[in-house]
């Protein structure tokens, strides 16, 4: 498998392009604005052809490239089927597998910090049948979780964002490998590492959400970090403007 991270270190930012350098075949997820082109030609350099364009969230704290790149490579631009956006897509079902090749991609659904969020199991058949990492978006990050409250009705999105750590990722193997979307910096979370990958055994020792019980959890999500500038004006564009010219 070929992985490549796109790091932004000043607001905490991770986007990935990973796939089969056997069949040429690869995924690009929460690529930001700015990195639409250097995603394309890393791709490109290593003999793939992005074939899938995937944002695990609509996202609220920058612009994404996930469209704009989609329409440069004649991708298919990916969202979890509940998503609300005025751009085509290509709608995501809990439990669907995307095939890269030897690279096999399964969608979990985990609402909690958005509705539509989506982590993403990600396989090398060529080092075995098992999983090797999760792509997990902003629903669990090293030493935090995502917030819940950036869409309102925080108490029960915190309820449904437990849900989906204890009824699905938590429940993968331990040495499964986690690459959040966000790490220190950025104010998705509360508490994120600097470190920007883990794994689930090592989040499940020291992570200190992870051994709260429901209500406490929920209760202690409630202590956020202020929303990201210009909120509302991200997440307008990322619906309704990223497909335009």
């Amino acid at each position: 498998m070929i992985f490549r991270p796109f790091y932004h270190f000043e607001t905490g930012c991770a986007g990935y392009v990973f796939g089969c350098g056997t069949v040429g075949r690869a995924a690009a997820v929460d690529v930001r604005e700015e990195d639409v082109d250097a995603a394309s030609a890393f791709a490109a350099s290593k003999g793939m052809r992005i074939t899938h364009v995937i944002d695990t969230h609509v996202h609220a704290d920058h612009r994404s490239g996930g469209f704009a790149l989609a329409r440069q490579t004649g991708a298919a631009y990916c969202l979890h089927q509940s998503a609300m956006v005025s751009m085509p897509f290509e709608p995501m079902r809990d439990g669907a597998d995307i095939e890269l090749g030897n690279t096999r991609v399964r969608v979990v659904h985990t609402p909690g910090h958005s509705p539509e969020s989506v982590s993403l199991v990600v396989t090398d058949l060529k080092r075995g049948f098992d999983p090797w990492f999760v792509l997990t978006g902003d629903t669990l990050f090293v030493g935090a979780v995502g917030r819940p409250d950036l869409r309102g009705r925080a108490r029960e999105s915190a309820s449904d964002l437990f849900d989906s750590l204890h009824g699905k990722l938590l429940t993968l193997p331990d040495d499964v490998e986690i690459y959040p979307g966000h790490f220190s910096g950025s104010l998705c979370g509360t508490g994120l590492s600097g470190k920007p990958s883990s794994t689930l055994s090592f989040e499940k020792r020291w992570n200190p959400m992870l051994s709260l019980e429901r209500d406490t959890f929920i209760d202690r999500l409630a202590d956020v970090p202020p929303e990201p500038d210009g909120m509302q004006q991200i997440l307008h564009f990322n619906r309704h403007l990223a497909g335009a010219p």
